[in-house]
């Protein structure tokens, strides 16, 4: 049986990634790996870790002797990326934990792959996912393209450029068949609680300030999540190797905007008078290095591979609050303990 490890399966993009290839892809073997911090949980696979073609391994990608013994034991086929630190306020807290993950971590997959796959590369994959925020800022005008050159902001855009750069290194040097991605913000459910639709369905709910970076004004291109998972799909499969795919929602919206939408969302579905979620909002210091502007052209994968985003944001955006109000448990689980301190750390406390 063909056996791919995804990385980060229990985490947002992660899960509905490994969802879809188990449901998907019954003759293929998935290993999902996950090292089950903040953001990893098997709740959110609760659906599928029954199934024959599915198994869990916990441990961390920066173990570099635990990761060469489990590419030894499985002899993987392919190798779908997605574990990573993420979070841009964390790494300017703890920019060396981002660069263990999202670096170290990404080359010990790497030299194992190079190892296993030495004397026989063919029709295996090494899939790298990474993030738009590694070209940098956008102004009023344009579009991030394939061949943007790089200009991250963050520790955190700095260590997934970094990511990027060696996987393809490992291509050119030792011809390891390698594609990456780099796509825009992800939406949808099972995110965790620290990223801005979560947070403030929740603050909404709980009636809670809604902590808005400077004036708002910062504009993203918005993707969701099961959307983002089939193009992983479509890449993975059909992708010509050594390339690069943006992958992007075509769903450009201001951060004010975007909460503006959100809180007459939720007015509707809690019953509150038009306006009342408004109130929530407050405006508190601007992120440091905070990007003004993302939007991602993925013309290249919609020409070349024949994908395309499935629906509009506002549609989007009211199924992932119909997911989050239906799925009251799962977010009070993860709105506890070390989550909460972080959230007083950044918003309250400021």
């Amino acid at each position: 049986m063909k056996k791919i490890l995804i990385t980060g399966g229990a985490g947002f993009i992660g899960s509905h990634v490994v969802r879809l290839f188990v449901n998907k892809y019954p003759n293929i073997k998935i290993v999902n790996l996950d090292a089950l911090t903040y953001a990893g949980n098997l709740e959110n696979l609760r659906d599928v870790e029954n199934q024959p073609n599915y198994q869990f391994v916990k441990g961390d990608i920066v173990d570099g002797d635990f990761i060469l013994n489990l590419f030894k034991e499985h002899q993987f086929d392919g190798v779908i990326h997605l574990a990573a630190e993420s979070h841009v306020d964390r790494s300017i807290e703890n920019p060396m934990s981002f660069i263990q993950t999202n670096i170290v971590g990404t080359v010990n997959l790497l030299n194992a792959a190079k190892l296993i796959w030495k004397d026989n590369s063919e029709n295996k994959r090494f899939y790298h996912i990474s993030t738009d925020e590694v070209y940098g800022s956008l102004g009023d005008t344009g579009f991030f393209v394939e061949e943007t050159s790089y200009d991250p902001r963050s520790p955190y855009s700095a260590s997934k450029a970094s990511s990027d750069h060696i996987v393809r290194a490992y291509h050119h040097t030792f011809d390891l068949p390698i594609v990456i991605s780099n796509c825009s913000n992800n939406y949808g459910a099972n995110q965790f609680p620290e990223k801005l639709i979560p947070l403030f369905i929740n603050n909404i709910c709980t009636n809670k300030p809604l902590p808005v970076y400077g004036k708002g004004e910062n504009v993203r291109d918005w993707l969701f999540v099961e959307d983002h998972a089939n193009a992983i799909d479509v890449i993975f499969h059909k992708g010509k190797n050594g390339d690069t795919y943006n992958i992007g929602g075509h769903n450009e919206w201001t951060n004010i905007s975007l909460i503006h939408l959100l809180c007459k969302i939720m007015d509707k579905k809690l019953n509150r008078p038009e306006g009342e979620s408004v109130k929530l909002i407050s405006y508190v210091k601007d992120r440091a290095g905070h990007d003004m502007r993302y939007a991602i052209d993925s013309t290249k994968l919609q020409n070349e591979l024949g994908w395309k985003p499935s629906l509009q944001f506002e549609e989007g955006l009211e199924k992932t609050v119909d997911w989050y109000l239906a799925n009251e448990k799962w977010l009070n689980n993860v709105t506890s303990g070390e989550y909460q301190k972080f959230y007083e750390q950044q918003y309250v406390n400021r």
